[in-house]
């Protein structure tokens, strides 16, 4: 099946330096036997990232480790064992009991799904000297799906232990790259997001983004924001969509690749000037369920806001110019919002 990638998003599969199907598949792989409603057995389900206790936020606690559960992909979604792939490997690295941390153990981990175990030595901030860990994936979304190659990127929050001592809260943003192959598509390359360090001079719009309760990040996100090096546009247009909308972002800057997938056209995203909503009121984009009209009515207010490019599993018209609003596989799961200047 040919998934074109046309639009505005994630790099080619030569990623430069850091800016840096199928329901057979078997759901039983290492770390995804539960289903995300507490039940068992390998029916697809809405994506699930609910944790049962403790912080979500990077503030050391004496609590128990969360409860976790593992991430399904959506039965609607146009490719679901690509994002399962991808998910179940991220899980794999970031998840160990006590004494099970270190890369040796993650490449044995690995290679248990049947992947290199080579792998381990790219997973960046997934793996610490921690004694122990557990990781919640938030969202898998496209970096973009051709016929034969993919970008999933896996947003995840994680939670380590070492000693009995605190817990420490923190995550990151995995672009996992992938190929197709038999009897299932393999990850070829890792490539966890690297926002930078938080800004002494934060502007007072960054501050209102992450204090405002209507708009969720996750902690690559949240870090890229705190950086200083997200663009004024893209974070006034973020406040005004809480004004109407509550908005769980999944992808600012860091962890989205530098190119549009499979072409040499550089993204908004590596240049703070852009960000995806994989959540609209709750309701994912990708579901069946979800109304079109709320897609419909989000895209038009984030032209509205100000975006030149925007991006979601419909194809709308009536826009500014004749490519601001598009539509394509990749962004099947969410909406993109691109911003000029």
């Amino acid at each position: 099946m040919t998934i074109p990638s046309t639009a505005h998003g994630p790099a080619d599969p030569g990623r430069r330096s850091v800016l840096l199907s199928a329901a057979a598949l078997a759901l039983t792989a290492s770390g995804c036997s539960g289903r995300s409603d507490g039940t068992r057995g390998p029916r697809l389900s809405a994506p699930t990232a609910s944790v049962s206790s403790a912080s979500a936020g990077a503030t050391p606690s004496s609590a128990a480790l969360p409860h976790t559960t593992a991430w399904r992909p959506n039965a609607a979604d146009v490719e679901p064992a690509v994002k399962l792939r991808a998910v179940q490997l991220v899980e794999a690295l970031g998840t160990w009991r006590p004494g099970g941390g270190g890369t040796s153990k993650a490449r044995a981990r690995v290679t248990a799904l049947g992947l290199p175990g080579a792998l381990a030595d790219q997973a960046g901030p997934l793996l610490s000297g921690a004694d122990e860990s557990v990781l919640q994936v938030i969202d898998a979304q496209y970096g973009g799906i051709l016929t034969d190659s993919a970008s999933v990127l896996v947003v995840c929050r994680q939670w380590t232990r070492s000693g009995g001592g605190p817990v420490a809260g923190g995550g990151t943003t995995v672009d996992v790259r992938l190929s197709r192959a038999r009897p299932r598509w393999s990850v070829k390359a890792l490539h966890p997001a690297a926002p930078g360090p938080a800004s002494t001079t934060l502007s007072d719009t960054a501050r209102k983004v992450l204090a405002d309760r209507r708009i969720s990040l996750p902690p690559a996100s949240a870090a890229d924001i705190r950086s200083g090096a997200v663009h004024p546009s893209a974070l006034t247009a973020l406040l005004r969509l809480a004004d109407r909308y509550r908005i769980d972002v999944s992808v600012v800057r860091s962890g989205h690749p530098l190119d549009v997938f499979g072409t040499d056209r550089p993204s908004d995203h590596p240049l703070g000037r852009a960000f995806d909503v994989w959540r609209i009121n709750g309701r994912p984009v990708v579901a069946a369920s979800t109304p079109r009209s709320l897609i419909e009515s989000f895209m038009r207010a984030a032209a509205a806001a100000g975006s030149y490019n925007v991006g979601g599993p419909v194809q709308l018209g009536g826009g500014a110019t004749a490519n601001q609003f598009f539509s394509d596989a990749t962004h099947h799961d969410h909406v993109h919002a691109g911003f000029s200047s």
